[in-house]
C-alpha cells in the first residue's frame, strides 16, 4: 500500500504520531509488567523481550519525529543556508537512535554483530563508496546503516523502498538525509534519482543499495526462478538456481549509480545468520537468538570495475556467486556434515578469490 502524499504526512499523521506511539509503547509496557510476572514460570520470557523492545521501537520513532520538528523550528532556514550542519544533525540523530535500539536488541533479544574486513579496509577512507548489501534476515539494514555510521563515519544514502514512509521517524529522517525512495514500476524515474544522488556524493557518503530488491527468503529465491524461467531467461534462472542462498541481483540501480560517478568505489557485503528467520513464528522460536549476524565485505576500487554495462552485470552477478559461496561456507562451518558449494569462499583481503577452474 503506497503511502499518502507529502502534505498529508506532515499535516496529519506525523502531528499525531507520538501520541499514537506513546499509546501503543504503553500498551506495550503493560503487556509486558504482566509477562514480567508470569517471567519465572517461562524459560525465555519471548513476550516480555518482544514487548520491551516494541515500546523502545515506538517511544524512539515518536522521539524522532518531535526532534526533527524542534530542528524544524530552531533551524528554518538551514537546510539552504547551512546544508552541512543541517545534514549532521540528522545524521548524528538516525546514529544515536540505531545504537539505542541495536543495544536493546542485544539484550532483549540476543542479536549481536561480528565484522570480518579486509585487511587494507583504511585505503576507502576519503572517498564516496557505494555499498551493495545482502539482504536477509531481521534487523539487517538497520545493522549495515549503523555499522556504516559508527564504525566507519560514514553518511549514508540509504536506497529503500517507499512503503517505509509509513514509518513517521525514518520519513522525515531519511528524507533530510540523502536517501532516495524508490517505487516499483518507475524505471526511468528511479535511475535519473539515483544518478543524480551518486554525482552528489561527498567524500565521506555511502551509499547502501540491496540489490536483491527484497529480503531473501525460500518461497522468493523460488518465485524469483520461477519468474526468470517464464520470461525465457534460462541462463539468469539457471544463476539463480545456482546461488540458493540469495536472489538475483537488480543491475538498474548499480549501472545508474556507477555512471552518475565515475570515481565511485565498490563494497559488496555479504551476511549471513539471520536468514532462517523468515517468519513471525520462526523469529519467535528463535529468540534469544544465539547466532551472530556474521558480516563479511570486499572492496573493489573504481578503476578496477568494467566500463561497459554489459560487463558491470556479469561482474554484479560474479559478485552476488561470491556472496552465495561465502554464505554456504559459512553454513557448512556451523554443520559440519553440510558440503559446502561449489566455488571457494573470500579470504579475508580486500578483494574476493578468482572462481577455481
Amino acid at each position: 500500500m503506497r503511502p499518502p502524499p507529502t502534505a498529508v504526512r506532515r499535516a496529519v499523521i506525523d502531528p499525531a504520531w507520538p501520541v499514537i506511539a506513546a499509546a501503543g509503547a504503553l500498551a506495550l509496557l503493560l503487556v509486558a509488567a504482566v509477562s514480567a510476572l508470569a517471567a519465572p514460570l517461562t524459560r525465555r520470557r519471548r513476550l516480555l523481550r518482544f514487548a520491551l523492545l516494541g515500546a523502545l521501537y515506538l517511544t524512539l520513532d515518536a522521539v524522532l519525529v518531535v526532534w526533527c520538528a524542534a530542528l524544524w523550528l530552531r533551524y528554518p532556514l538551514a537546510r539552504r543556508r547551512d546544508p552541512g550542519t543541517w545534514s549532521r544533525r540528522h545524521e548524528a540523530l538516525l546514529r544515536t537512535s540505531l545504537a539505542v535500539l541495536l543495544a536493546a536488541a542485544r539484550r532483549l533479544l540476543g542479536f549481536r554483530v561480528e565484522i570480518q574486513e579486509p585487511p587494507d579496509q583504511a585505503r576507502i577512507s576519503g572517498h564516496p563508496l557505494l555499498v551493495l548489501a545482502r539482504h536477509g534476515g531481521p534487523g539487517d539494514s538497520f545493522a549495515l546503516v549503523e555499522m556504516l555510521m559508527s564504525r566507519y563515519g560514514r553518511r549514508p544514502a540509504i536506497v529503500l523502498t517507499e512503503r517505509l514512509r509509513w514509518d513517521p521517524g525514518m520519513d522525515i529522517v531519511l528524507g533530510r538525509l540523502p536517501s532516495c525512495f524508490v517505487r516499483r514500476g518507475r524505471r526511468d524515474a528511479i535511475i535519473a534519482r539515483l544518478t543524480k544522488l551518486a554525482a552528489g556524493l561527498d567524500g565521506n557518503d555511502a551509499i547502501l543499495m540491496f540489490p536483491e530488491g527484497g529480503n531473501w527468503t525460500p518461497g522468493r529465491h523460488q518465485r524469483a526462478i520461477a519468474r526468470l524461467t517464464g520470461a525465457g531467461r534460462r541462463r539468469a534462472a539457471a544463476d539463480a538456481a545456482s546461488n540458493p542462498n540469495v536472489l538475483p541481483p537488480h543491475s538498474t540501480g548499480v549501472l545508474a549509480c556507477l555512471a552518475g560517478r565515475g570515481d565511485l568505489n565498490v563494497a559488496v557485503v555479504a551476511h549471513t545468520g539471520l536468514e532462517h528467520l523468515v517468519s513471525a513464528a520462526s523469529i519467535w522460536r528463535a529468540v534469544p537468538v544465539t547466532e551472530p549476524m556474521m558480516v563479511r565485505w570486499w572492496y573493489e576500487p573504481a578503476r578496477a570495475l568494467p566500463r561497459s554495462a554489459a560487463r558491470r552485470r556479469d561482474w554484479l552477478r560474479l559478485q552476488w556467486a561470491f556472496v552465495d559461496s561465502w554464505i554456504d561456507a559459512r553454513k557448512a562451518a556451523r554443520h559440519p556434515g553440510r558440503l559446502p558449494g561449489p566455488v571457494a569462499a573470500p579470504e579475508a583481503s580486500s578483494r574476493p578469490p578468482e572462481v577455481p577452474a
